[in-house]
This record gives structure tokens, C-alpha cells and sequence, in this order.
């Protein structure tokens, strides 16, 4: 009996120094630089000694993981053995009734108590567990790594040299924690969930396709190349030579003013190729942020995405990066626009996202969207054109002139389509049925 008692004293003991452990691993791992850097300033003592743990964090953590669980494991070993040595019956109950008791006692004692204290009291438990973490690094650290070593080899796939324990779907449940703890604003928590999320998004996903792509020739004059970027409202605009699969440059708005204002006769004299600057290129698999990185790096705002075989697929910004991170940029000039506006003498203005055959409806004529091979009025007016709309583009539809308006959002894209019956709207309704 006296044994027995023993072996639960001695299981106690282990499962405390592993609430420790558990503790100093939630508390290391939760404690930052900036906040060992406020300590400091605040005059506190050993705050300094957390810093070595923090440029090698996964190794301590590793380590104090690997310590709570041994220690549990022991006491769970000495708790069996007393059961089974006092409790009467099969063998089968001694040993379920430890089971069911370690559970309990590693829940409570070490998967809920010590981790919610090491992330109230982070700070402080961080600090008392630096020296005998260091400790415990230098004579059970490579235990810890050749074990880690161990599971890398026997798990499909390539592991994690320093363990799979800090990992960032922990950092992404820290974030949840404090919005859900009102530490951060909800908006602030979907914000640090899209910086995490930036480098699985590549830029295919994030380019305006080149069918949306506004373009200038390199033959054109800067007087025409001047209009262009006032009608579309881009101050940059690829430059392409022989076809769209050829940009040769990008021209910029201001470029061509300040050459215009400086020499008048430029408008018409030079061409577009004489102001072009370089174009960046880069591949359509390319992620995110290794995107936003050389962007910033090449100092550039507009970049031509290509696609495996070298042809253009599209264009990017560093804006619609920072979208993925912040959400849509709008401007004070973005307003709500309804589907549909009447006007005076039957004319219509309408949403080019407005579905061909809801408009087909409305004016009574007859467009089929499948015959049609688009869905909206913008992608009508862009199909018949061939070119991506811009304001006062113009195309004839079964005697109703659409005339494309106001540039809505920061890509620019056509927001209204003015429709005006060519003939009166009965006539007009009349040719529609007969075609």
C-alpha cells in the first residue's frame, strides 16, 4: 500500500511539473519581440534573456513539449499500476478506470488550465521559464530533433525541420482569440487572415484578363494616346507592337502631359514608342507576395502578366494586390448605380452588368445571350466593338443606339449604358420580333 500511495504521490508530481512545462511552451510561444523590447524599456529584470529563446523559438517549444509529454506518460504508467495492484475485479477495469482519470487529470491539468495561464500571464511565465528552458534545450534538445527527425521520415511528403508545433493555423486561432476577446476589430481580424492567405493566391487570380486590358499602338501620336488615358481614365497604359501578345512599354499619363505642355507640337509629331518606359513582366503562377515584393522592388505599379507560353494574359496592379489584403478601393467619384433609369423620349440608362436578355426584355427586342456569347450589356457592347468599352463608345442594336458612360470602380470598368431608340420604341420593338 505504501508503494502504491507513493506511485500516486510521485504521478502527482509529474503531471505539475507538466502543467509547468505546458505553461512556459504556451507562454513562449505566444510572447513577441516588440513585447520584449516594451519590457525592457520598462526597466523589467530578465527580460533580456528571452530574446535567444525567441530567435530559435521552435527548438524550445519543441523541447518542452517533448518533457510534458514524457512526464505524462510516466504518470499515467504509475496511476495504472496502483489501480491494478488495489483495485479488485478483471484486469480490464483497473486499467479503464486509470484511462479514464489520466484523461480527465491531462484535459484539465495540462490542455486547459496552464495554457489559459500562460496567455494571461505570458509575459511573466515567459520570463521564469527562460533558464530552465535553455536548460532542458541543452540536454534533451537533440533527443527532441532526432525524434522530430524520426516522424519527418516515416510521413508521406516533406516534413518540418524544426517540428510541425509552430505552426500558422495556431497563429490564425491567436488572431480569432483576440477578435473574439474584443482585442481586435472584426475588419482588423479578416485583414491578418488575407496576409496569410496572400501567398496562396497567384497572380492569374488577381490580373485583369486581357480582354478587359485597355491598350495604345506604338504608332500612335501622344495627341491620341493623351485621349485615350483621359477617356479611359488610366494614367497607365501598356503599349503593344504588332498585337496584344507583343507589349512592348508602358506610357504614363503624365509622361505624356508634361511632354505635351513642354512642346506643343509633340501631339502630333511624336509617337507613343518616343515616351514608353520598360515593361515588367511576370509569370502568371507567380504568388502574391513574392508579386508585391518585386513590385516594390522594381518600383513599379503595373506589371503584364504572361502565361506559360509567353502570350499575354492579362495586367496587374500593385492595387489589386493590396485589395486582396484590405478589400475594394473606392473613391469618392463611386456611387450606387440603379439596374435601370428612365429617361425622357424612351430612352433607358441602364447597369452594364444589366443581363442582355433582361435589357432585350425591357426595350422589346430580341437578344439571346447564348447566341450572343455574353451575359451583360458591358460584355455586348465590348463583343460587337472588340474592344474593351470605354466612355462614348457606341454600338447599334436592332434600332436602340447603347452608348457607353461613366467608368465605375478603380479598374475603370464601364458602370452605364445609355440606350436611345434609333427609331420609335414601337418600330424598334417591331424589327426586334422579326429578326
Amino acid at each position: 500500500m505504501t508503494a502504491d500511495v507513493s506511485s500516486l504521490v510521485v504521478a502527482a508530481v509529474l503531471v505539475v511539473v507538466a502543467a509547468v512545462l505546458v505553461a512556459g511552451e504556451t507562454a513562449i510561444a505566444r510572447v513577441s519581440r516588440a513585447r520584449i523590447d516594451e519590457l525592457q524599456r520598462e526597466g523589467v529584470r530578465r527580460a533580456g534573456a528571452l530574446r535567444p529563446l525567441l530567435e530559435d523559438r521552435a527548438r524550445y517549444v519543441n523541447v518542452l513539449l517533448f518533457l510534458h509529454m514524457l512526464l505524462f506518460v510516466a504518470a499515467t504508467v504509475l496511476v495504472t499500476r496502483a489501480f491494478l495492484d488495489n483495485l479488485a475485479g478483471p484486469t480490464w477495469w483497473p486499467m479503464l478506470a486509470a484511462v479514464l482519470v489520466m484523461i480527465v487529470v491531462g484535459y484539465v491539468a495540462l490542455g486547459v488550465a496552464p495554457r489559459t495561464l500562460g496567455v494571461q500571464h505570458a509575459d511573466r511565465i515567459a520570463i521564469r521559464m527562460a533558464t530552465p528552458a535553455r536548460a532542458a534545450a541543452a540536454v534533451f534538445g537533440p533527443l527532441a530533433q532526432l525524434l522530430i527527425l524520426a516522424g519527418n521520415a516515416l510521413t508521406p511528403g516533406k516534413g518540418y525541420r524544426q517540428g510541425p508545433f509552430a505552426t500558422q493555423a495556431e497563429l490564425r486561432e491567436l488572431v480569432d482569440m483576440a477578435e473574439a476577446d474584443d482585442l481586435i476589430e472584426d475588419d482588423e481580424r479578416q485583414m491578418i487572415h488575407s496576409v496569410f492567405e496572400l501567398g496562396d493566391t497567384i497572380a492569374r487570380e488577381l490580373m485583369v484578363p486581357r480582354t478587359e486590358m485597355v491598350f495604345v499602338e506604338q504608332t500612335k501620336t501622344l495627341r491620341q494616346a493623351l485621349s485615350l488615358a483621359l477617356r479611359s481614365g488610366f494614367s497607365r497604359i501598356p503599349v503593344i507592337g504588332e498585337n496584344i501578345d507583343d507589349v512592348v512599354g508602358v506610357v504614363y499619363l503624365k509622361d505624356l502631359v508634361r511632354r505635351t505642355f513642354e512642346h506643343h507640337d509633340a501631339e502630333q509629331s511624336e509617337r507613343v514608342a518616343s515616351l514608353m518606359r520598360p515593361v515588367f513582366l511576370v509569370p502568371d503562377s507567380k504568388s502574391a507576395d513574392e508579386l508585391l515584393r518585386d513590385m516594390q522592388s522594381a518600383r513599379v505599379h503595373l506589371a503584364v502578366v504572361v502565361d506559360e507560353y509567353g502570350g499575354t494574359a492579362g495586367l496587374v496592379t500593385i492595387e489589386d494586390v493590396v485589395e486582396e489584403i484590405v478589400g475594394e478601393i473606392t473613391d469618392e467619384y463611386d456611387t450606387e448605380v440603379p439596374e435601370v433609369d428612365t429617361l425622357a423620349h424612351g430612352a433607358y440608362r441602364v447597369h452594364a452588368r444589366m443581363h442582355v436578355e433582361d435589357f432585350a426584355d425591357l426595350v422589346g427586342i430580341s437578344l439571346d445571350a447564348e447566341e450572343e456569347g455574353v451575359d451583360t450589356i458591358g460584355g455586348l457592347l465590348a463583343k460587337r466593338l472588340g474592344r474593351v468599352p470605354i466612355p462614348g463608345a457606341r454600338i447599334t442594336v436592332q434600332g436602340w443606339d447603347l452608348t457607353a458612360e461613366s467608368a465605375a470602380g478603380r479598374r475603370n470598368r464601364i458602370g452605364t449604358v445609355l440606350a436611345e431608340p434609333v427609331t420609335p420604341v414601337e418600330e424598334a420593338a417591331e424589327e426586334g420580333n422579326h429578326d
